[in-house]
Parts: structure tokens; sequence; C-alpha cells
């Protein structure tokens, strides 16, 4: 038993211009392409202005891409150095008991204690005082004690009032917040141990107190207590609001000074990685009976953050990508389909010749496909340049995947594909006697 030799009709329009009895005709694709790249070669400024939305297209469609992926790798190697490596340890108790000023959670030897955690570069403790006048009690606002370079009982002091804070810190918590000398030391653990009378002073502060270096070993007075001060400040790091501060060693000013007026924050560096991990062990490093009254606070997972932020910008960039590849497909569906109409007597020849319509359909889908894909190579390469001359005017390092290279491309080619379908078409349905009249 024999199956029937079942076919699909072919579509009439495709062989209805072939003479009856002739023989089929055929066109090498080799011809065809041969032909389509000649047809644009000979039309140099119209096929380049056709591709121009297709090039503009495909150029910020990588350029966006690849200044996204770059700008996110200089923020996450940023984000790795400075903000995942450090955590803050807060005073719960004090914090949710502010208005007692009895409550201190902290240990004296904070930078000790929490240094021998494997994962912490340094660690040290940073509070804030309120220093009242001798005659006052601690807190009583409105009166603080000066803060001068001279001794106040002389007449001659150069005192500054207000202007200037005392704040209680370990030389740890000013390396952990990447602070930076000017001159001098800060403090260590013998200054910590035995309440040595010294200070280091802030920028702003050296420079209200006129403290220029520390070999002279200038003295500063907070009302009637001297301190040496054996460190100024070039840069106060990630505690800017050290800058105009008097810092005591962390026992010895509340020894004179009482508990904080804030609550009390230790700040801790750690290796890359370590963060999280130190973060929960750090409040029983400091307080194994009570680690409930200290707080870690890891540092923030800003991935999610930053990843919905690309990705909304993303969204609204390659839309207007988009945008413009479209402009870029209508660009070239317009010029094709002037083409068209300019080349019917072209079109009538080849008919003419025995070319059926479907291979008038293919060589002008061939042109409309050559110049979408060369207008997504010129736009990939233009995108490429962009991203290269952003990344080094900022200098970073570029960053750029692969795959751009081979979809923006592939973007031109479907656009070209697209745009070429209806010309095409009503290049193939252009009838033989009416194309001949325009030769």
């Amino acid at each position: 038993m024999k199956w029937p030799n079942l076919k699909w009709p072919r579509p009439q329009w495709l062989h209805r211009h072939q003479p009856a009895g002739a023989a089929p005709s055929r066109v090498r694709s080799r011809d065809q392409l041969r032909e389509a790249v000649a047809s644009i070669a000979c039309r140099p400024v119209r096929s380049l202005l056709t591709i121009t939305g297709t090039v503009l297209g495909c150029a910020a469609f990588v350029a966006i891409l690849g200044l996204t992926d770059t700008a996110r790798g200089q923020i996450t190697s940023r984000f790795n150095e400075l903000e995942a490596t450090t955590v803050t340890v807060v005073d719960a108790n004090a914090q949710a008991n502010q208005a007692d000023r009895t409550i201190y959670s902290f240990p004296d030897d904070v930078g000790a204690r929490l240094r021998p955690l494997n994962g912490v570069v340094d660690a040290g403790v940073y509070f804030s005082l309120y220093v009242a006048r001798p005659a006052l009690t601690p807190g009583q606002s409105g009166d603080r004690a000066t803060i001068a370079n001279r001794p106040q009982s002389d007449g001659l002091g150069s005192a500054t009032g207000a202007s200037l804070t005392v704040w209680g810190t370990e030389g740890g918590a000013l390396a952990a917040a990447g602070a930076s000398l000017a001159s001098g030391v800060w403090f260590d653990d013998f200054h910590l141990l035995t309440d040595q009378p010294v200070a280091v002073l802030g920028p702003a502060a050296a420079a209200s107190l006129g403290v220029a270096t520390v070999r002279t070993n200038p003295t500063v007075f907070v009302g009637d207590d001297s301190y040496t001060v054996i460190g100024l400040l070039a840069d106060c790091g990630a505690l800017p609001e050290l800058g105009n501060a008097v810092m005591l060693p962390a026992p010895l000013a509340r020894q004179r000074y009482g508990n904080p007026t804030n609550p009390a924050h230790a700040l801790i560096r750690t290796d890359l990685g370590a963060a999280r991990l130190i973060a929960r062990q750090a409040p029983y490093a400091l307080d194994q009976s009570h680690p409930e009254n200290l707080s870690a606070v890891p540092p923030p997972d800003w991935s999610m953050v930053t990843d919905d932020v690309n990705a909304s910008l993303n969204g609204l960039l390659l839309g207007l990508a988009a945008v413009a590849l479209i402009i870029g497909c209508v660009a070239i569906a317009n010029t094709t389909l002037v083409a068209v109409m300019e080349r019917a007597g072209e079109i009538g020849l080849r008919q003419a010749l025995g070319a059926k319509p479907v291979h008038i359909m293919v060589q002008f889908l061939t042109e409309s496909v050559i110049l979408g894909l060369l207008g997504g190579v010129l736009g990939s390469a233009v995108g490429v340049a962009a991203v290269i001359v952003g990344a080094v005017a900022r200098q970073w390092t570029p960053v750029l995947d692969p795959w751009l290279l081979l979809l923006a491309p592939a973007a031109g080619l479907v656009v070209g594909a697209l745009a070429g379908l209806y010309p095409a078409w009503r290049a193939s349905r252009l009838p033989p006697a009416t194309a001949l009249q325009r030769l």
C-alpha cells in the first residue's frame, strides 16, 4: 500500500509570473547576497542615514548595560571596602533609658576584648560628654565648661565656649573609623589603663585652639582640668562629628565627667566577609552576663537596594534604547519601501528574466537584514567605546559582558528583518507590466 504524496499547495502569487512550460528559475544565495551588498554599497550616504536609528539604539543598549555594570562594580568594590567591614555596637540599655545617666553597659577595655575575635581589625568605644562648670551638676544645661589653650584662672585663656565638644574615645575607634593623624599618636592601652591625662584633637578643634603640632607638648584645658595633646587628626574618617572634638581616654573621661550624655557606641572594623559573624559575637565578648544590653548593628545589605535601583534605571534607559531601535526599524522600512518604488524597473526586468516573486522578496529582505546587521555592529562598537570612555573619565575599571557584543548585532539583525518584511512583500507583489513601464 502506497501512501499518497501529500504536499501543501504553494501560494499562487509566488509563481504566478512563471511562464507555462518554462524551466524553474533559481537564484543562488551567494548571488543574492552579493547583489544585496552591491545595492547597499552603491548608495553609501543613504545606507548610512538609514541605519542611524539602529546604530543609536544598539549603541544605547550596549552603553547602558555596560556603564551600569561598570558603576555597579565600582559601587560594590567601595561598599565591600568600607561599609561591609563596619559593625556598630550600641548601648541598648542606655538607649532605652536615656533619662537615667547612671546606665553605661560597656566595659572599660572595649578594644582589648574585641580585638582577639577572629576577623576584627580594630575596635573601640566612643561617646560624647557634657562637661559642666565645676559649680554646677553634670547635665545642667546652659553653662558648659570652657575649653581653652590656657588656664582660665589667669584671665588670658583663649576660651572657645560651646563651639568645641568633649568625647571619650579609644584609639581603636579612631583606627576603625579610618581616621588619619596629622601629628602624634592616638590612645593606646597604656593611656587607657593608667588614666593618663592626654587628649587627641580633631582638625577643627586643633585650628580653634591654635595647636599645629604635638612636638612642643601643647596643653588644652577643659574647665580646670589640663590635658597634654598627643595627637592631631588630619581626617576623621567615618566619624565626622569628631572634627571639632577634644577626645579623652574613655575610662578617664567617665571617671571625671560621668557617663555619656547620649548612648555610647563601639565601632568595629572587620576583615571582608566577617562583619555579620562579628556582629553576633561582639555583645557576648563585651558582656557575657548581659549581652542583651548591647545591640550590634551589622552593615546593611545594600545589594537588594542597589539591585532594585539598577533594575529601575535599566528599565527606563532600556526603554529609551527600545524607542531608538523602533525609530531605526521605521527608518529602514521607510527607506526600503522608497527603494522598491525607485527600483520598480529593475524589479520588472528581473521578473521578465524569470525571477519569481519569492526571489524578489528575498532580495529586498536580504538588503534590509544587512542594513540592520550593519547598524547593530556599528552600534555595538559605539556602545563599547562609550563604556570605555566613561569608565576612563571617572577612573573606573570598565566592566562589559561579552554577550553584549553578540546581542547588539543580533538585535540589529532582527530589526532589519522586521523592517524589511513589508517592503519586500510589496516588491514581490509588483506586477511585471507596471514595473517594466518605469524602466
